[in-house]
């Protein structure tokens, strides 16, 4: 895994307590996460597609004057982040990754989730590499090139997508947290292959306005970052709260966990996956939780559901038609043809499918009702290298693969989060928990409680 600078704080408390004391400064932070991004040994040049340095320095000083001052507007003035390039900056244009949206015109306005950050005193340093539209979990970029996994980089290991760029500036250094976000699993996904943590909220917790779409009935909105409290203090001030602190940890002992048995969610997992995942809920016994394995057979309804083409596929093809019309020779093809395949799916079909949803959400809420959260790996491998994908059956066996197990809890709208569970020098592996709709801020808590767990 990747050497951090000393000077760089890991979290976003550690930070926000070395710029209340004065032991760091905003101007200091941001110097150190542009020189790692500008560091031509590391991943920089592929991991952002814009380096924003001269506003994020000018923010930087104006967070130092405001601490100077007693006006910082809030702890965390002065902490450096970086954001997707799926997100409206005013004055800038959003090109999700792609090359056919070169002659699109500035946003007029900000996303909110980022204006929230911004008014926060986060400094922006720039926006993160990304799969092109959002629509892979792999993280391969064909036009800006491929951020690199820091795990075994001499290989060239997969990120994981789509926020790739997004986990790998965390990953490295270059910043203390990234905006991005999760239709499938693009914040867990690479978070899990990159070894930090990602978050997947409640969808509707965080505003999508000012937010290129994949899929209007799957985006949310989540936080890549260090640690579970990292990704809650910024999912909170993305969600609207004027207060935003890492939770407090619910203790382990007791807590009810789930880990659903015979079904797809462990078919075809790479033994050192398993190997973490078993060795992760030992731990967790031997702390007091409770660990039990359950039927949860509604997971295997969610693929004959989506046989028609599922959500992400038309919703995506509804958006991008006119800009198929007259660009489809600058996009990927391989995420072409992905959108493309929405033209075929039927109003029926796609009324079907919303109705399929909202059953299977409920059968499966009343199953999972007895668990404080549910357990898997959050995929079911580790980060495969770059030259396996280069094949098209391959791209699509391996991204499959990836994005299977969060894929299944976009469908259902829960809250989920995927937490490192690998030790130190092996390859990284997420261990996934999942709440339940609307139980954001309990997962938190508990995220924050087998954190400290996994670690002890």
């Amino acid at each position: 895994m990747p050497h951090r600078a000393a000077s760089f704080a890991p979290t976003l408390s550690q930070a926000a307590q070395d710029l209340a004391t004065g032991r760091t400064t905003a101007l200091a932070l941001t110097e150190a996460a542009l020189a790692r991004i500008a560091d031509p040994t590391g991943e920089g040049a592929r991991a952002f597609v814009a380096v924003q340095a001269e506003q994020a320095l000018a923010t930087a000083r104006a967070m130092d004057s405001l601490r100077a001052a007693g006006r910082a507007p809030s702890p965390w003035a002065g902490i450096p982040i970086s954001i997707k390039d799926l997100f409206d900056q005013q004055g800038v244009p959003t090109r999700a990754g792609a090359v056919a949206l070169d002659d699109a015109a500035p946003a007029t306005a900000t996303a909110p989730a980022v204006a929230r950050l911004e008014r926060a005193g986060f400094v922006v340093l720039g926006r993160t590499n990304m799969v092109e539209f959002a629509f892979s979990g792999l993280g391969v970029n064909p036009h800006h090139g491929t951020p690199l996994s820091p795990w075994d980089r001499a290989t060239g290991r997969l990120p994981g997508g789509s926020s790739s760029g997004a986990a790998v500036a965390v990953a490295e250094g270059m910043g203390l947290g990234a905006l991005g976000s999760d239709t499938g699993g693009s914040c867990r996904v690479p978070a899990a292959l990159c070894g930090i943590v990602g978050y997947k909220p409640t969808a509707k917790r965080v505003p999508l306005e000012g937010v290129l779409p994949l899929s209007f009935s799957l985006d949310s909105i989540g936080p890549l970052a260090n640690t579970a409290g990292c990704c809650a203090v910024l999912h909170a001030l993305m969600a609207g709260a004027g207060h935003a602190a890492p939770p407090p940890a619910r203790p382990v002992a007791g807590l009810r966990l789930g880990i659903p048995e015979d079904t797809f969610l462990f078919e075809g997992v790479e033994p050192a996956v398993l190997a973490a995942f078993d060795r992760a809920v030992a731990r967790l016994e031997q702390a007091g939780a409770r660990i039990e394995r359950f039927a949860l057979p509604e997971l295997a309804e969610i693929p004959k559901a989506n046989a028609t083409g599922g959500f992400a596929a038309v919703e995506a093809y509804a958006w991008h038609r006119a800009l198929l019309a007259r660009a489809a020779d600058r996009y990927d093809p391989r995420i072409r043809a992905r959108i493309q395949r929405g033209a075929a799916m039927s109003a029926a079909d796609y009324i079907a499918l919303q109705q399929d949803r909202a059953r299977i959400i409920a059968a499966t809420a009343a199953r999972t009702a007895p668990y404080d959260a549910v357990l898997c790996p959050t995929t079911a491998l580790t980060p495969p290298a770059l030259s396996e994908v280069a094949e098209e059956a391959e791209y699509n066996r391996i991204n499959l693969l990836l994005l299977r197990n969060t894929a299944a809890f976009n469908f259902l709208d829960r809250c989920s989060i995927s937490l490192p569970c690998h030790a130190p020098g092996e390859a990284p592996v997420g261990l996934m928990l999942t709440g339940a709709h609307d139980g954001d801020a309990a997962l938190f808590a508990i995220a924050v409680a087998v954190e400290a767990a996994l670690a002890a």
